[in-house]
């Protein structure tokens, strides 16, 4: 079974992480990946970094747009991103994790949408966004994955989510797009 829905929970070290894995991805005109990295309300160009690193176009998108496959979409700065069918919405709600945007509400409206569609991964980060929207998207069948904390810049995030729900693999950031190929592709769960 495909499962074309990633969603990614980025914070502190995570640049490094992602360029390694937009480096390496090939396009694929059937997914569709959603990135939070913590920014706050601080101007972003991650969308251009990854569009220059890699050959799968990166945006911020806009609030109530309609999600095209084969794009990576960055939520934007003080917003959090969720998706509702095909539409990605950008919400200005309380922070949650001490950050806006946060992972958790991605990965639960992700989790609610596609269920076994989701891939889920926690890269590396401060303290434990990620956790219980990793434990939603595991709740209904989606593929954990999480970066190996020794290989993390910051180890709290893929350490709580590790905490929060059995995980179904541990990667580092060099062996990232391959496991994320293989999860895309159906590996079975663990």
């Amino acid at each position: 079974m495909l499962r074309d829905i990633v969603v990614i929970a980025a914070s502190r070290g995570a640049v490094p992480v992602l360029r390694v894995l937009v480096e390496r991805l090939d396009p694929d005109p059937r997914v569709i990946l959603l990135i939070v990295m913590h920014v706050g309300r601080h101007p972003s160009i991650l969308p251009d970094l990854l569009t220059s690193w890699g050959r799968i176009p990166a945006f911020h998108p806009a609030h109530g747009e309609s999600m095209q496959r084969g794009n990576i979409y960055v939520a934007p700065p003080d917003r959090h991103m969720v998706v509702r069918g095909n539409t990605l919405c950008l919400l200005d709600t309380a922070a949650e994790n001490f950050s806006r945007p946060a992972a958790d509400p991605l990965f639960r409206s992700a989790a609610r949408e596609y269920r076994e569609r989701v891939v889920g991964v926690v890269l590396t980060g401060d303290l434990d966004d990620g956790a219980a929207g990793l434990a939603a998207v595991g709740a209904r069948g989606g593929y954990l994955v999480v970066q190996d904390p020794d290989d993390c810049e910051a180890p709290s995030m893929p350490r709580c989510a590790m905490a929060a729900v059995g995980v179904d693999a541990v990667s580092t950031r060099e062996a990232l797009p391959d496991m994320l190929r293989a999860a895309i592709e159906g590996v079975p769960r663990r």
